[in-house]
């Protein structure tokens, strides 16, 4: 490594071992604070080294993103070839996309299609070997290999009948440039949300709809991410021959995923058979060459620059008149969807309903009744910890409620990352939080009003402020109410036994249950009461077990009983 070019100037020399490349790879800080990755390999890949460079010389210059090439040298008194790159800040893909809303997985699977054809827009050298015979004698030792190896998968009768069945789709198949190996472990997610590709040493060249035979790896972390992936690359569903192609390459990768797996151990041939299984699950057992994970139906559309889903399109070109939106929040149930709206120097957050929402079944003018019914409510309950209305009023077609804008992260799982967040608030935090969800619905209980649909989606933590903010009463109602619906509105984790049982009374006694789910949803383990999975001490336990307590008589018989025993079993 000494006669790598500025090896003087490395500072920091960090073995990476992730990955199955036989490259070494490293990465460097030098004194100048550049990030930097170092990968070495024997000189006998020198010319393909060589050539991987250059082509992504091209490809960075094209405006992919991705590691940019610095330098590419011998090394190693000449036994090693090294090629150093820009570094990519960020986290795995397929670390991320999980923690991330159904929106925004699709969206940075449009940006991997679109990156994608932009990486196959480098041709094949003219003579290249035709297509045709070259992949079908590739499958002809693949299936060789599969049957020679011992170790069989349940299925392969299936997946080698639907391989002769359809080779004739390889014939006068272009060639292009392939990174050969993408899928989200390749992909990193910058801290600003952005989409890079790493890990370019093992392209080549051929059909570039072979390309996708790795998106198995991405639909299994995000189908959402992979169907996003197909639409950006074809600009929308792809023509029908491609699936058949996808089908073709697919189960011809998981006939050779098994041989290729015995020398790696037991653990990586169950994994490869559990792929296999998983293929055949997907297709049908080949039936169908479109997979189950494919998400034909899913919609989204854009709003200065920020993506969100509907089932069908809708003109929000209105919100202009408030301003520029900065985020959208779709993933409600309720039949609303929301958007933070900068007005120069002010941040509004507008709830809207009328809109042909992606989690809704109801219909948009019944989102719009009760929308303007919470109008009043919010009036009524107005409080220190509750996001306030500054005014409503009938725009686009539908019903919007305006709020004062606050910088939370929401507890709610539907965002996974900000709960993530949220749930990472020390202990003492915690209880502040519950503190003052328990003083909120103290609050309506005294306003005479009754919680119905309060859950973790309805509460939002500001870090800067060291602040709680409940959003999202819409459905509290005057106490008490009676249960017309038999299995009401909500989150059954958050719900008392009245709120599914037709007739029943709902009030303050009801609400104690709902504040008692809380408390085990912050301390505990959700659903799990157990005292095991309880991080408080075991007087704040029993107080909040009782509150959960199927028979209503057990329970405290109010909000402020409940405070009363929880303060004090806080000091013992």
């Amino acid at each position: 490594m000494f006669d790598i070019k500025g090896y003087e100037t490395f500072e920091k020399i960090d073995p990476i071992t992730k990955g199955w490349s036989s490259d070494k790879k490293y990465y460097i800080e030098t004194v100048t604070n550049e990030k930097l990755l170092l990968r070495i390999a024997d000189i006998s890949q020198y010319d393909h080294k060589k050539h991987e460079f250059e082509v992504m010389k091209r490809l960075a210059d094209s405006g992919v993103p991705m590691s940019r090439p610095v330098d590419f040298r011998v090394c190693d008194n000449g036994q090693s070839v090294y090629t150093l790159l820009t570094w990519c800040d960020g986290e795995d893909a397929q670390m991320v996309l999980p923690k991330m809303t159904d929106t925004m997985q699709y969206h940075l699977g449009v940006a991997a299609g679109q990156i994608l054809r932009k990486i196959h827009s480098i041709p094949a050298p003219v003579d290249q070997e035709p297509w045709d015979p070259f992949f079908n004698q590739k499958v002809d030792r693949k299936i060789k290999q599969y049957q020679d190896c011992g170790v069989k998968m349940d299925g392969d009768e299936l997946i080698m009948a639907y391989i002769e069945a359809n080779r004739q789709y390889l014939a006068r198949r272009p060639q292009c440039f392939q990174h050969g190996d993408y899928h989200v472990g390749n992909m990193i997610i910058s801290p600003e949300g952005e989409l890079w590709i790493i890990d370019f040493n093992r392209s080549d060249y051929g059909d570039p709809w072979e390309e996708f035979n790795r998106i198995v790896w991405s639909a299994k972390v995000s189908p959402h991410f992979a169907t996003g992936q197909i639409h950006g690359y074809f600009h929308g569903n792809p023509p029908e021959p491609f699936f058949k192609l996808l089908a073709f390459y697919i189960s011809s990768n998981a006939l050779s995923s098994i041989p290729w797996a015995i020398p790696f151990g037991e653990e990586e041939v169950a994994v490869m058979q559990q792929q296999a299984r998983d293929v055949l699950a997907w297709f049908d057992g080949m039936k169908n060459p479109v997979p189950a994970w494919y998400l034909s139906d899913f919609y989204i559309q854009y709003i200065d620059g920020i993506p969100y889903k509907l089932k069908s399109p809708y003109d929000f070109s209105f919100l202009k008149e408030y301003g520029e939106v900065f985020k959208v929040y779709d993933d409600q149930d309720s039949g609303n969807i929301c958007f933070g709206v900068k007005i120069k120097d002010q941040k509004v957050f507008i709830k809207f309903a009328g809109a042909p929402t992606a989690r809704y079944n109801g219909k948009p003018e019944d989102a719009v009744a009760r929308l303007k019914a919470a109008v009043p409510i919010y009036q009524d309950l107005a409080h220190p910890h509750l996001i306030r209305l500054i005014q409503a009023e009938e725009v686009g077609g539908g019903f919007a409620a305006i709020f004062e804008w606050t910088d939370g992260e929401c507890w709610g799982r539907m965002y996974p990352r900000s709960r993530e967040k949220f749930m990472q608030l020390p202990e003492p935090a915690k209880l502040e939080v519950f503190n003052d969800i328990l003083d909120f619905h103290i609050h309506i209980a005294e306003r005479g009003y009754v919680a119905i649909d309060f859950y973790d989606g309805c509460v939002l933590y500001d870090f800067a402020a060291n602040k709680t903010i409940l959003c999202d009463i819409d459905l509290y109602a005057k106490s008490p109410y009676i249960n017309t619906m038999g299995r009401m509105w909500g989150s059954s984790r958050f719900m008392s036994p009245e709120e599914f049982t037709l007739g029943a009374v709902i009030d303050e006694i009801s609400n104690v249950y709902v504040m008692g789910a809380a408390a085990f949803a912050l301390f505990g383990g959700g659903t799990d009461r157990s005292n095991e999975k309880w991080r408080l001490n075991d007087e704040c336990y029993e107080v909040a077990l009782r509150a959960v307590s199927e028979d209503r008589s057990k329970r405290q018989q109010s909000l402020l009983e409940l405070k009363r025993e929880w303060d004090a079993a806080r000091l013992k």
